[in-house]
């Protein structure tokens, strides 16, 4: 804060009110502070007092994920949880939901906090914005997808080779009109699935051109109507391929709906509770959250305790599950 009122010069009392946005700063001071602000990327220290201990750890790690919500984020939390508390690290949890503006917003919270360490998932573009804070040596590991703009450790599902293993098993079973279900066309995830579907589908001299492909969709609902336009075609497909958890939600009411549930093969990405306790059970690639997020807990640790190797991509390899909707043969 002192830095800051050199550069703008002002007095600290007058950096502390424009950081708490009180009245009576003149235009220009708040102008000339903020600027100073800027350049110095400096972060307010909330309760710093009180958080601080020796040695300047806290004790705490930020951990950014999609959705508490979603079962696979809840899985990735209570993982990097259960060994944060082991090393006797408290978590501060937030929520993505897909917005860049939320990314930046949590990951500036966990900074003024001071955690000693981040695990994210992002949402936006480029984190090249968090380059001051890797320089001031912050450990910070990137799960589900990898860092763009800056080189830091990441915990992925191989997405390309787990989307190719779902499309090739309904291929193998004789289906040619396969539809793809797909989540918001930027997100990582859904590329890099997107690219698994098209390459076997391609491969096994399918004409992508006729293939269906229904991409942004962001919820049950919009998945469920997308299905039942599909299922209403004078030509629907024989099956379908769910690239996310929520979307093949939508895809099984969609045809509980029409009462195509055993006729339309359906294979979805993610694992869904009691998917084996419908008729026909869901078949799914399955990811390992858990295994996710205490891979990605371990690695942030293994900073923390001073290892400065080289920068680490681990790749966890996910499962196909059959339980009968992807085994569903297409009408002779």
């Amino acid at each position: 804060m002192r830095d800051v009122a050199r550069l703008a010069g002002v007095g600290t009392k007058t950096v502390s009110r424009v950081i708490n946005a009180e009245p009576n700063v003149s235009a220009a001071t708040l102008a000339r502070v903020n600027d100073a602000i800027a350049h110095l990327n400096y972060e307010p220290d909330i309760h710093a007092g009180s958080l601080r201990r020796r040695g300047g750890v806290t004790r705490t790690i930020g951990l950014l994920v999609g959705s508490v919500a979603n079962p696979f984020a809840g899985s990735i939390h209570r993982a990097v949880e259960d060994r944060a508390i082991e090393r006797g690290f408290a978590v501060f949890a937030s929520s993505l939901d897909e917005d860049p503006s939320r990314e930046r917003n949590a990951v500036s919270a966990f900074i003024r906090r001071r955690v000693d360490g981040v695990i994210l998932t992002r949402a936006s573009s480029s984190q090249a914005y968090l380059l001051p804070e890797i320089e001031r040596g912050l450990p910070m590991v990137f799960v589900d997808r990898p860092a763009a703009g800056i080189d830091t450790d990441s915990v992925l599902s191989d997405n390309v080779e787990g989307a190719a293993l779902a499309t090739r098993h309904l291929i193998d079973r004789g289906h040619q009109r396969i539809a793809f279900l797909g989540d918001r066309a930027d997100i990582w995830t859904a590329g890099q699935r997107r690219e698994g579907f098209l390459r076997e589908i391609g491969q096994a001299g399918i004409s992508t051109r006729e293939t269906a492909i229904v991409e942004n969709l962001e919820d049950e609902t919009t998945a469920s109507e997308a299905v039942l336009a599909l299922l209403r075609r004078e030509q629907p497909p024989t099956a379908i391929f769910s690239s996310q958890n929520l979307i093949t939600i939508g895809a099984i009411r969609a045809l509980r709906v029409l009462e195509l549930q055993r006729r339309v093969a359906l294979v979805g990405f993610d694992d869904l509770p009691m998917a084996d306790l419908l008729e026909p059970g869901i078949s799914v690639v399955s990811q390992n959250p858990s295994g996710i997020g205490d891979a990605a807990a371990r690695q942030l640790f293994a900073r923390l305790d001073g290892d400065r190797g080289p920068i680490r991509k681990i790749v966890v390899p996910t499962q196909f599950i059959a339980r009968g909707s992807g085994e569903i043969l297409p009408p002779a």
